[in-house]
């Protein structure tokens, strides 16, 4: 992109690209507005989109990026309606591989933040950080930086050995746990990731393998122990 002048950086300004394209994705607008006005302070950054919906991000995206276009930003919330933020990702590894996505959630726990950074996220900061550190990671990822953690998960991994069974699972194992954690039915995971129902059911079984469980009661009790899915 062309310079568009001098911007502020870490309280000094330089000259400088033009500002960073972001696309917010996140189901609540108070949130999304919130987002706004914290970047579009920023004079390197500049909101285009915001979204609703994963497959509101994407169709957009589809839109308005072309494959192999220079990389752009993208924050995004992995709790949405319909396809999952995770989801989402693993897409736009697919499609657009120089999009750097930062993943910002109210999620914690550490089985949320290995699957994101599996799926093609290159940060993963919770909801409860302090803004600044928003802003200074999206400078981060969109540096190229990998990773891109906030403190609060940013602990070093455990050993393979220790590391419990949910972290082992795939991506869309994953998907399908969360479904079942959520309560929903069979048929209510297979619409949701567009796969029949017996291939839900057929996850549900190598899930129940894999955690060691026999039982809904027992999956439930093993998501609750490892605060899966809760903020």
């Amino acid at each position: 992109m062309a310079d568009q002048g001098p911007r502020r950086q870490g309280g000094s300004v330089t000259a400088a690209r033009a500002a960073w394209r972001v696309v917010l994705v996140d189901d609540h607008a108070v949130v999304r507005a919130g987002y706004r006005r914290l970047l579009e302070d920023e004079r390197d950054m500049s909101v285009v989109a915001e979204h609703g919906t994963a497959d509101q991000a994407y169709a957009w995206l589809c839109q308005h990026t072309a494959p192999g276009a220079p990389a752009e930003l993208m924050v995004l919330d992995l709790s949405m309606p319909g396809r999952s933020g995770l989801d989402m990702l693993r897409r736009v590894a697919l499609r657009w591989p120089t999009l750097r996505v930062l993943v910002f959630s109210m999620h914690d726990n550490p089985a949320m933040v290995a699957q994101a950074l599996r799926a093609g996220a290159a940060g993963y900061v919770t909801k409860g950080s302090e803004p600044e550190f928003l802003v200074q990671a999206l400078r981060r990822v969109a540096s190229g930086e990998q990773a891109v953690l906030s403190p609060d998960v940013a602990q070093a991994p455990a050993s393979p050995a220790a590391m419990p069974p949910h972290l082992a699972l795939t991506g869309r194992e994953f998907d399908v746990l969360r479904g079942l954690v959520d309560g929903l039915t069979l048929d209510e995971i297979a619409q949701r990731l567009r796969l029949s129902s017996k291939t839900i059911s057929n996850y549900q079984t190598i899930i129940r393998q894999r955690l060691g469980v026999t039982t809904a009661v027992e999956l439930l009790r093993y998501a609750q122990e490892h605060r899966l899915f809760v903020a």
